[in-house]
């Protein structure tokens, strides 16, 4: 009769941690969710692209209808795609073309890139 109630115990033990689990995830979306959308108001709407991180999860890249961008990073693909298909924003297959064009860079962001092409610290 022992095993039979350790057996029951340890299955409450894990349906509770998975429980647990699962409400956490649920907790990262909904956050996910109101940061993709309060991007979007700040910025007129927005469009984003999802892209695989391997084990580190995925990361949102938002583009606003202002040219403004920012990305985000969720813990998995699938709660990225949960986020983005809460906050109703358009989400493209991959980051080029129309997609990419709408995005403003200015002096910080070619400063940046040209210090670490040209004339910027060595990477040794």
């Amino acid at each position: 009769m022992e095993d039979t109630a350790d057996t029951a115990d340890t299955q409450q033990a894990d349906e509770a941690a998975d429980g647990k689990k699962a409400a956490g995830a649920e907790r990262r979306v909904a956050r996910l969710t109101k940061q993709i959308s309060s991007f979007a108001k700040a910025h007129g709407g927005a469009e984003g692209q999802i892209a695989y991180l391997g084990q580190r999860g995925a990361r949102i890249v938002l583009v606003g209808e202002d040219g403004e961008w920012g990305d985000l990073v969720a813990p998995t693909y699938a709660m990225a795609e949960q986020a983005v298909q809460k906050s109703g924003i358009t989400v493209h297959e991959s980051f080029d073309g129309e997609f990419a064009a709408k995005v403003k860079t200015g002096p910080y962001e070619w400063k940046r890139m040209a210090g670490i092409q040209l004339g910027g610290p060595r990477n040794t």
